[in-house]
């Protein structure tokens, strides 16, 4: 009852339906892309010819795109159920982070098989939306 000894609290919530909508599809379809890359590179590692040495990196590029991936539906999570900017920032940051090794994976990596192709270009619309819905919710929280 705070809001009765405060008189003039307001007791608006201003955390974002959509980009929570938005994080939850984020943690589901981050799952389904792990584990799709990660089975495509030993895939690739035992159809094609694929050098050590960058089937290590790409590996080591996966995982730490998992940790990014952990740490930014936290922060983005609790940024918006706290209604707290700079967790919500972080979480812009780390999504940009995310967002380039993506890249990574579509563009640049060692082989690139058409469904590699579809899940990075289908993981960079849902980063690219959930930036967008992130901006919206920390200007939100500002004003």
């Amino acid at each position: 009852m705070a809001a009765a000894r405060g008189g003039s609290v307001s007791s608006t919530a201003l955390s974002s339906v959509p980009l929570q909508m938005m994080l939850y599809l984020s943690a589901a379809y981050g799952a389904l892309y792990f584990l799709a890359t990660l089975l495509m590179v030993t895939y690739k590692s035992q159809v094609f010819t694929y050098p050590p040495s960058h089937l290590v990196l790409d590996l080591t590029l996966l995982f730490m795109l998992g940790i990014l991936e952990a740490a930014h539906l936290y922060f983005g999570t609790k940024g918006n159920l706290t209604e707290a900017e700079v967790p919500l920032a972080a979480s812009l940051v780390l999504t940009v982070a995310s967002a380039l090794l993506c890249v990574y994976f579509l563009l640049w990596q060692t082989l690139v098989l058409w469904a590699d192709s579809v899940l990075s270009a289908t993981r960079l619309a849902l980063h690219s939306l959930e930036a967008v819905l992130q901006v919206v919710a920390i200007a939100a929280f500002i004003s």
